[in-house]
């Protein structure tokens, strides 16, 4: 199979997936009022990907068939590799306002750089290096979209999973030929419902003892895997909405998430790729260069969320010549800085790539980990431009409906402002609170918040790796310098 339409994608949907939401099981994602709306959304980005016009741009060529697979699967070995999957990866994040964080690119290019690195995992007693490239070849060949989950249920974060005294934590129960047994919790599943398989990944670092074993794994899943079931947070759609133009974003674009709950499920071993192993659950991303694949992916996805923020806080303030006053040009030019450093950090990483032993190349690091520190209060500053520049209008703007209801001449009315018609301004205002200000921008916001990990181990983490010695050597030097030189 090749590069998939997005009819394969939505027909792939329709299985026996256990999924639940607001108490009760989903019969069919692509239809359940809930879920459609995200559904509909990952289709449309699988039509552009076999566009005519564009599939030489969002396709190569398989190495193992010939045919046309998706490009965020391609292995980089140049500079150009990486700014054509860049560009691939752009008109996705484009088409969904950089709102869409868990397209299948992210879990895409993340699987590739793993198996980038396949023969790390190789072991004496099994060949999961093995298991793991194959994996790839078949979620590229079938074009397959996954979600993936790093992190232990909420229990008690005071005390390593190890330790905690309940049978929460995924975690090893049991094997045999076939394969292991999996018993627990893992969150968060982003896009869950809405995927064809699940990744389950290392994340916390694991103390080096037996006890921690059990939860050193690494292995996937078909989402409608029997004794696996998901159970959903409430739906950030608003059901109840008079016209989907009230909603523009989160009608469209709630990636729903949710937690993953292992019944005894069975792992066969060739789905396996890390078993009992805490050294190489331990830092692995960053051991196999696969968080820097990863950043160049967000990184891509931040710029066109920042861009699109941008212009909407751009057209928001010119609607009523707010962009006339200076402090307003001041908040509006925080954007541009922004957007410009966003840019600017991409050619960067994409100029300093490392070539690997393995014979690949990666994006340069430091770049993309700016972007990585940063991003997440620079687009809470976003959201709050956008709600002092719209101010009162976010609140005061009635449903897109009014403007063919009974009221309408009053709509038309009192709702136009000096440069725009009613019907431009509502339709505008509507789309800035839903991005600044609502359930499903509150959501945007948290996510970026940790979605790449916990801030302030992130930060310490930087802090750690960063080669902090030629600038305190040169600290050394001027200070010799100035010492030398006195009378």
């Amino acid at each position: 199979m090749a590069a998939r339409s997005g009819a394969d994608y939505l027909s792939g949907l329709v299985d026996s997936r256990e999924i639940w939401v607001d108490g009760e099981r989903v019969a069919d994602v692509t239809t359940d009022p809930r879920f459609q709306g995200a559904a509909r959304a990952i289709a449309e980005l699988y039509d552009l990907q076999v566009a005519p016009d564009l599939i030489d741009k969002m396709t190569y060529e398989s190495p193992t068939t010939g045919d046309r697979v998706g490009l965020s699967f391609i292995e980089p070995r140049c500079r150009e590799d990486l700014e054509k999957r860049r560009d691939m990866v752009k008109r996705w994040m484009d088409h969904t306002s950089g709102m869409f964080g868990r397209s299948a690119d992210f879990m895409n290019i993340m699987v590739t750089a793993l198996a980038m690195c396949w023969r790390d995992f190789q072991r004496d007693e099994r060949p999961y290096g093995d298991y793991l490239r194959n994996y790839y070849e078949e979620i590229r060949e079938r074009d397959l979209v996954l979600t993936h989950t790093l992190v232990t249920p909420q229990y008690d974060r005071s005390r390593p999973v190890e330790e905690q005294d309940n049978d929460v934590a995924a975690h090893v129960v049991d094997e045999n030929q076939a394969g292991w047994i999996v018993r627990g919790a893992r969150m968060v599943a982003t896009l869950c419902a809405h995927s064809d398989e699940i990744l389950v990944a290392p994340s916390s670092y694991l103390p080096a003892n037996s006890d921690a074993e059990k939860f050193a794994f690494c292995f996937a899943l078909p989402i409608n895997t029997p004794g696996m079931r998901f159970i959903c947070r409430p739906s950030l759609t608003p059901m109840a909405a008079a016209s989907e133009m009230d909603h523009p974003l989160s009608r469209r674009l709630d990636e729903i998430d949710g937690t993953v709950i292992f019944d005894d499920v069975l792992v066969p071993w060739e789905r396996t790729f890390i078993y009992r192993d805490v050294e190489m659950c331990n830092g692995l991303f960053n051991r196999t260069g696969a968080m820097e694949q990863v950043m160049h992916q967000f990184s891509i996805k931040n710029l066109a969320k920042a861009e699109f923020m941008m212009g909407l806080a751009f057209q928001v303030a010119e609607s009523t010549n707010a962009d006339q006053f200076l402090h307003v040009q001041g908040m509006l030019s925080e954007l541009i800085v922004f957007t410009e450093q966003l840019r600017a950090a991409l050619v960067a990483a994409e100029a300093d790539i490392v070539e690997r032993e393995n014979g690949f190349v990666y994006p340069g690091s430091m770049p993309l980990w700016t972007v990585r520190q940063t991003f997440p209060q620079n687009f809470q500053r976003m959201c709050e431009i956008i709600q002092i520049v719209g101010a009162g209008g976010l609140v005061a703007t009635p449903s897109f409906a009014e403007l063919d209801g009974p009221r309408a001449d009053d709509v038309d009315r009192y709702f136009q402002s000096v440069n725009s018609g009613s019907r431009d301004r509502v339709r505008l205002f509507r789309l800035a609170w839903d991005a600044s200000s609502s359930g499903f921008s509150g959501r945007q916001q948290l996510y970026e918040r940790y979605y790449s990990g916990d801030p302030v181990r992130l930060a310490g983490a930087l802090f750690d790796m960063y080669d902090k010695a030629p600038f305190k050597e040169r600290i050394d030097q001027l200070l010799d310098r100035l010492e030398s030189a006195q009378d």
